[in-house]
């Protein structure tokens, strides 16, 4: 089973394009900070591509933007590119199958800073007739 769970930060804005046959696809990255700090008590951080087709795509170019906070269910993809040089380079990639927006709606941060909102106000009770002809 190839199956990851990821949740971190977008480090760039998400990049919407379609294929050649009109298939939307987004790109975006996420920081995922370590469970542990190094030993000298730095935090460590990891960094994914990830690829989101369709829908999921078109959702997350949409409502998502550089610090956003998300959680991403997917696989791992590896490829094994030549470069130019014709060394040959591998580079692991997350196909998305979810995206959960964690990141509360109209913050203006991507951090873990999350302001709590503000109350809403409950809406103000009219008087009502208590005289008219009541069936009962």
């Amino acid at each position: 089973m190839n199956k990851v769970f990821l949740i971190g930060n977008l480090t760039r804005d998400p990049e919407l394009s379609e294929t050649n046959s009109g298939i939307p696809v987004c790109r975006f990255a996420i920081a995922v900070n370590r469970r542990f700090s190094s030993q000298n008590g730095e935090q460590q951080t990891d960094f994914f591509n990830v690829t989101a087709w369709r829908n999921l795509a078109e959702t997350v170019a949409r409502y998502t933007r550089k610090g956003n906070k998300v959680a991403v269910v997917g696989s791992i993809q590896i490829r094994n590119v030549e470069d130019n040089s014709g060394q040959r380079r591998t580079y692991v990639d997350i196909v998305a199958d979810d995206v959960e927006f964690l990141t509360p709606k109209g913050s203006s941060n991507g951090g873990d800073d999350f302001a709590p909102a503000a109350p809403k106000k409950k809406p103000a009770l009219e008087a009502f007739d208590d005289d008219s002809d009541i069936p009962f």
